[in-house]
C-alpha cells in the first residue's frame, strides 16, 4: 500500500514497529519500484528513488499527526488492534479517516474503538496491493457518506476501483475464501489430495491465476487462522472451525512466504522453489 500511494504522487508515512523491519520495507519498495515497468508492460511507472523519497520511514507514531487518511494494517489479534486506536485519536487530526484493512473484524467493532466512529471505513486491500485493481470497501453501521466519498476519490487517485458492501466479520471475500481454504486444508489433512494438486485443479479447472493453499500461503497461515477464528466467535457456525492441520502448522512456525515454509518451500525472497 506505501509503494501504491506513494507511486500516485501522495506523502506516506510509514510507521512500524522496528528499524529493522523499515529497512526490509525500504528494500522491498525499492525492489517491486523498480520492476514494477516489468510487471506491467506499457506502463510508465515513477523511478524507484522518486517512489522512495515520498515515504518516511519511521517507529514514531506522531509522525501521523498530519495524515489525511490512516491506513491500519495490525495483527488480526483484537488485543493489539483495540488499543492503536486510542493512541490514533491522540496523535491524529480530527478530520483524519481511519482506513482500517482489516482480514475479519467488523469494522462497526472498530469504530466503536475511536472517538470518531463516523470516520472509520474498512480498506480491505488484497496482496500485493501494488498490483490488484480492486479494493473491498467495507461501511461500518456508523460510517458517515463523507467518510465513503473521501476513501473513494483517494482509491480513484491511486488508479484503483472499489466494490462497497455492508458490515459483516469477513465482509464478503473473506467468508468466501476462508472457508474454501479451510476445506482445502481439510482435503490434505485427510488424505483425498496433496496441496499441488488442489491447487492444480482451481488453476486448471476454474482458470484462477492461484490455487487455495497457494493464496493461503500468501496471506500467511497465521492470518488465516485468526481469520477463522475471529469467524468462528461471530457466527457460532462449525463450518468455520480451523482444520487441525492448520493449527499445527502455525503452532510449528509454517506460516507461508513469509516463514519461508508453508504448503509450498520458498526462497528467502518469497519465491517459491
Amino acid at each position: 500500500m506505501t509503494q501504491l500511494f506513494a507511486s500516485h504522487g501522495h506523502e506516506v508515512v510509514l510507521v512500524d514497529l522496528s528499524e529493522q523491519i523499515l529497512d526490509d520495507a525500504r528494500a522491498s519498495i525499492a525492489t517491486f519500484a523498480r520492476l514494477a515497468a516489468l510487471v506491467r508492460p506499457g506502463s510508465t511507472p515513477p523511478p524507484a528513488g522518486e517512489v522512495l523519497g515520498r515515504i518516511t520511514f519511521t517507529t514514531d507514531l506522531k509522525s501521523l499527526s498530519d495524515a489525511e487518511l490512516v491506513v491500519e494494517n495490525v495483527t488480526e489479534r483484537w488485543t493489539v488492534k483495540q488499543p492503536l486506536y486510542a493512541e490514533l485519536d491522540a496523535v491524529c487530526s480530527p478530520d483524519t479517516v481511519f482506513g482500517v484493512n482489516t482480514s475479519a473484524i467488523p469494522i462497526t467493532r472498530v469504530a466503536a474503538a475511536t472517538e470518531r466512529p463516523e470516520q472509520v471505513i474498512g480498506t480491505h486491500f488484497m496482496n500485493p496491493a501494488h498490483l490488484k485493481p480492486t479494493v473491498e470497501v467495507i461501511r461500518g453501521l456508523r460510517t458517515s457518506p463523507e467518510t465513503v466519498e473521501r476513501t473513494k476519490a483517494v482509491l480513484d487517485d491511486a488508479g484503483r476501483r472499489h466494490v462497497l458492501v455492508g458490515d459483516s466479520p469477513g465482509f464478503v471475500t473473506n467468508r468466501v475464501l476462508m472457508i474454501t481454504i479451510n476445506e482445502a486444508i481439510a482435503l490434505v489433512h485427510e488424505g483425498v489430495s496433496t496441496p499441488a494438486d488442489v491447487d492444480r485443479l482451481f488453476k486448471e479447472c476454474f482458470a484462477h491465476s492461484m490455487g487455495p493453499l497457494e493464496t493461503a500461503d500468501l496471506i500467511g497461515l497465521d492470518t488465516v487462522l485468526l481469520s477463522l477464528e475471529v469467524l468462528y466467535a461471530d457466527f457460532g457456525e462449525l463450518k468455520y472451525v480451523p482444520n487441525p492441520l492448520l493449527r499445527r502448522m502455525v503452532e510449528a512456525g509454517r506460516c507461508g512466504r513469509k516463514t519461508n515454509q508453508g504448503f509450498y518451500p520458498y526462497a528467502s525472497e518469497g519465491v517459491r522453489q
